[in-house]
């Protein structure tokens, strides 16, 4: 039974929640759910930082209690490599893993998620590793000269080639699990865009192109996650849904939905070039660059003949550029969903600040 805030499921009634909320329920025990309950999910983006800000913590779970929302998306491991607590992972110990929290706080905000009803997604960053990186350089993409590659913004990666690196991104997911969260979502499952690529050293590379070692990495985590009794979704580029290629990050629309339970494209108006869709500034014309992204994401879906598998964007809720995003933008993206054929969206907004004025009560 979908999870709705009209009709919100009595406590213990329902299996992605019943273990959690018994008497005694604790994060120090196994919270997983007793079987696998899809939800059509309308959430929001929560960071680590913000599961412990006495700010907005509350104000995210007030506006997905008081509006159509019904799902928080909660990072458990960021692309600054932090955890949002300590789990108990040897790797996490080796390496003193950053944390923003400790686990008896987040365990009386899982507690809260859950009696409010909120569906819970865990966000796990793979590849977009600095702490990892840093701290076991073996295990980092390299420069030709030997030295540490680092992208744009001065942050190291780590392989996406090694199997320590998915073993570690797994390792997470199957904690959170325990925690009690029933869905996994991998975002950054590619290689580096930006930096100077050309210079990039691949430690652990095979004979493999970069769109099965994408696809290989999600097909393990699916198979080890499988006891655990949650779905895996994986976070794309929205151009993925436009192009015939992986665009030199391992992304290959049609592999990756062979893989997951769910694909989430970013289909934000304002990352689309001029051109894109005929328009000369894309992000001008949110209704149609988002569902003509969706229509082609369902067309490759359709070709390849994969069952299975859910289309669940990520849409725009900032701004970045011109115009302006507010109420109007953020409506026309949820109409674009829906207009397309789908049920399901998220809004991102990395501020943790989202339009109130565009959602439901």
């Amino acid at each position: 039974m979908p999870l709705s805030r009209s009709s919100a499921t009595p406590r213990g009634s329902s299996p992605w929640r019943e273990r959690f909320i018994i008497p005694g329920g604790s994060l120090t025990g196994d919270n997983r759910p007793l079987s696998k309950e899809p939800v059509k999910v309308k959430g929001i983006y929560m960071s680590g930082s913000a599961v412990y800000s006495s700010v907005l913590f509350p104000y995210l779970v007030d506006l997905v209690d008081t509006t159509e929302l019904n799902a928080l998306v909660v990072d458990m491991k960021d692309d600054s490599g932090v955890l949002t607590f300590n789990f108990d992972i040897p790797l996490a110990r080796e390496i003193k893993a950053r944390t923003h929290g400790n686990e008896r706080v987040f365990e009386d905000k899982m507690r809260l998620l859950y009696e409010k009803n909120i569906y819970p997604i865990a966000r796990i960053v793979v590849f977009k590793d600095p702490v990892l990186a840093e701290r076991r350089p073996d295990l980092a993409i390299k420069r030709k000269d030997g030295g540490l590659w680092r992208d744009r913004k001065g942050l190291a990666w780590v392989d996406p080639h090694a199997e320590t690196v998915w073993k570690y991104a797994v390792d997470v997911a199957k904690e959170a699990a325990k925690i009690g969260f029933r869905e996994i979502q991998f975002d950054y499952v590619r290689f580096p865009t930006d930096g100077d690529v050309k210079n990039a050293v691949y430690p652990f590379a095979g004979d493999q192109c970069k769109e099965d070692v994408i696809s290989d990495f999600l097909r393990y985590a699916q198979a080890e996650l499988q006891p655990y009794e949650v779905f895996v979704a994986a976070d794309v580029f929205g151009l993925t849904t436009l192009t015939v290629d992986d665009m030199g990050m391992g992304q290959k629309f049609e592999k990756v939905i062979s893989q997951v339970d769910y694909i989430c494209p970013m289909v934000y108006p304002s990352h689309y070039g001029p051109g894109n869709y005929g328009f000369g500034n894309p992000n001008a014309y949110p209704y149609e660059v988002v569902r003509q992204a969706l229509l082609d994401g369902k067309k490759k879906i359709n070709e390849a003949g994969v069952t299975g598998v859910t289309v669940r964007p990520w849409l725009q809720d900032f701004s970045l550029g011109s115009p302006a995003y507010g109420r109007e933008e953020v409506l026309a993206q949820i109409r674009a969903v829906y207009d397309a054929g789908l049920e399901e969206w998220m809004l991102w907004n990395a501020g943790n600040r989202y339009t109130k004025e565009a959602l439901r009560k």
